[in-house]
């Protein structure tokens, strides 16, 4: 490689051809010295310039955002959609959601609530319990704070779209991320629950399990990577009961 004088000496021939400048009484090695001098200034202000960045990038990770006042990230209480049934069991799980609806149901007044702690989502209608199935999740234990944690997220959602899975039967597609769901994250890494490089995940859905392993839900395996999961039969029932635009609500 080059030393640096060499580069120089070539870049002053390439600026001052045929001696042109000598002419205009310019010393060749002095001005050598004086571009040397700039590029050793510009070498010190770019050390410089990435330790200043990366004590900026440190102190917010460390204290926030200047200009926040280390004022800790509150975020507002989940809403309350549904009144949990009283009852431990499954409600009507044996019965067929068509017999317990009106027959003139309206797809709009379906909701879910989904209880993480007793593996259960009830269906509603225009606010009353309907009916419940049994469910399982990732890991159950508290609420999504990053991606690849396994946990469902809690809070209230939408399915945003639902279709035929070609491993699961169907996929009930929930709007997670939403704004409540971004204030929990980032009060988590101000916290420093989760690494500050951690990402918030996505793809949370409402499934069924593989053909035949529908013992994945009898025996409460918590399988998936943080969607809930119902026997296909009941993902199958649940799918023509509900809309894009159903809400379903999450719980511990």
């Amino acid at each position: 490689m080059p030393h640096s004088n060499e580069i120089l000496q070539l870049l002053l021939q390439i600026l001052m051809p045929s001696g042109k400048l000598s002419r205009a009484h310019v010393d060749k090695q002095r001005t050598i010295a004086r571009l040397s001098k700039a590029l050793n200034r510009i070498k010190l202000l770019s050390v410089g310039l990435i330790a200043g960045l990366g004590g900026l990038a440190w102190a917010i990770f460390d204290r926030g955002f200047p200009g926040t006042n280390n004022r800790p990230i509150v975020c507002t209480p989940d809403e309350v959609l549904h009144v949990p049934p009283s009852s431990n069991i499954l409600l009507n799980a044996n019965t067929p959601a068509t017999e317990l609806l009106p027959s003139n149901f309206q797809r709009s007044g379906i909701s879910v609530l989904i209880e993480k702690s007793k593996h259960r989502l009830t269906m509603y209608y225009n606010q009353k319990p309907v009916k419940a199935y049994p469910v399982v999740f990732g890991d159950p234990r508290g609420d999504k704070q990053r991606e690849g944690d396994r946990k469902t997220p809690e809070g209230i959602f939408k399915i945003q779209d639902m279709y035929p899975h070609p491993s699961w039967s169907k996929f009930l597609w929930l709007n997670y991320p939403t704004a409540q769901s971004w204030c929990k994250h980032r009060r988590s890494k101000q916290q420093r629950e989760i690494p500050f490089s951690s990402g918030i995940g996505g793809e949370i859905g409402i499934h069924g399990v593989p053909p035949g392993q529908d013992s994945l839900i009898k025996n409460r395996t918590n399988w998936t990577l943080g969607c809930p999961a119902l026997t296909n039969q009941d993902i199958n029932e649940l799918y023509d009961l509900v809309q894009v635009g159903t809400s379903v609500e999450i719980i511990p």
